[in-house]
């Protein structure tokens, strides 16, 4: 019996493996690539090799031409994330007593404790995916544009998202395969006016009364794979102060290319990954003396993850896509 202080508890990693908000997305927008070990690498490729033609003539007695890539190898590491929090014994002896007077089954300390860890834990790093996807320096100048006043969506009568998007398809050197935009874009996004007629003029579906659409259905208009919305909101008050919520995603959208065979981080092109070492942890540190008058346990929940753009080329990006 190992004898380490935090030992890893199987019913609280299957809860750290399994729980899931719903409204997250970053896991769709960088999909996790398990690496070997805390330390990885990556290859980036000089985007002109893939397109410069070279002279592949040969002639009757004539050497072949060689060509030189000049990729280089990118070193990189993943980063600890965690949170732990404490439970007094009391809480946990409480709990089996109301099992035992009531006959009913309490709610676990632990699993409680562990599910809101792990959904925190899950929060940062959507807001770490967010803020990479919402910076203007993550994309080429060239695969970005700042929307203002009637060119953004929000306006109905005289911006064009399908036409906007249309274009920014045909902008990175691989055409983009996911589109993703907050939530506060998506309300304007699937009631305006061009949308729903493109959608429709092509034997689409505009429901409720022909006034929105579908993901499914704007991911066929634009020859997509996916369409991602992200939803979730975080809190950007200061600790002890009143909350106040704001959308993780803001008010923006962009096109990504997302492999869709990403095994290894060295293998194929896609636009980004998270490097994830190991399973995510959960676990407990029994016996803490100082925590509560019965002392307690300390609930530990986290994982080693590094979020990578490999290639920004294969992206575009809409800033303040609505006002």
């Amino acid at each position: 019996m190992s004898t380490a202080p935090f030992v890893i508890q199987p019913r609280l990693t299957a809860v750290a493996l399994t729980y899931r908000n719903l409204d997250l997305v970053a896991d769709l927008i960088l999909p996790r690539l398990r690496v070997d070990s805390p330390q990885f690498k990556w290859s980036k490729y000089t985007l002109a090799d893939g397109f410069t033609i070279p002279d592949t003539r040969v002639g009757r007695k004539s050497g072949t031409n060689q060509i030189d890539w000049t990729a280089s190898e990118q070193a990189d590491a993943v980063v600890d994330y965690g949170l732990e929090d404490a439970i007094p014994n009391f809480d946990i002896l409480a709990a089996q007593a109301s099992q035992a007077v009531q006959g009913v089954q309490p709610i676990d300390p632990e699993i409680r404790s562990a599910q809101l860890l792990e959904d925190l834990v899950q929060l940062d790093r959507e807001n770490r995916v967010a803020t990479l996807m919402t910076t203007l320096g993550t994309y080429p100048s060239a695969n970005r544009t700042t929307l203002s006043g009637t060119s953004q969506w929000s306006d109905f009568s005289n911006s064009d998202p399908v036409q906007a998007i249309l274009t920014a398809l045909d902008v990175p050197v691989m055409r983009p395969n996911v589109l993703w935009m907050g939530q506060a874009v998506w309300t304007k996004f699937r009631s305006h006016p061009k949308v729903t007629a493109a959608i429709v003029s092509m034997g689409g579906n505009a429901s409720v009364g022909g006034s929105v659409v579908s993901r499914e259905a704007v991911a066929a208009l634009f020859e997509l794979d996916e369409v991602i919305i992200g939803k979730s909101f975080l809190n950007s008050a200061k600790p002890g102060q009143t909350a106040s919520l704001a959308r993780t995603w803001g008010k923006h959208a962009g096109l990504i290319y997302r492999s869709p065979n990403l095994v290894a981080p060295t293998n194929n092109i896609t636009f980004g990954f998270t490097a994830q070492w190991g399973d995510k942890v959960a676990g407990t540190i029994a016996d803490a003396p100082n925590v509560g008058l019965r002392g307690g346990r300390i609930i530990r929940v986290g994982e080693s993850v590094k979020e990578v753009v490999a290639a920004s080329d294969v992206s575009y990006f809409f800033q303040n896509a609505v006002a």
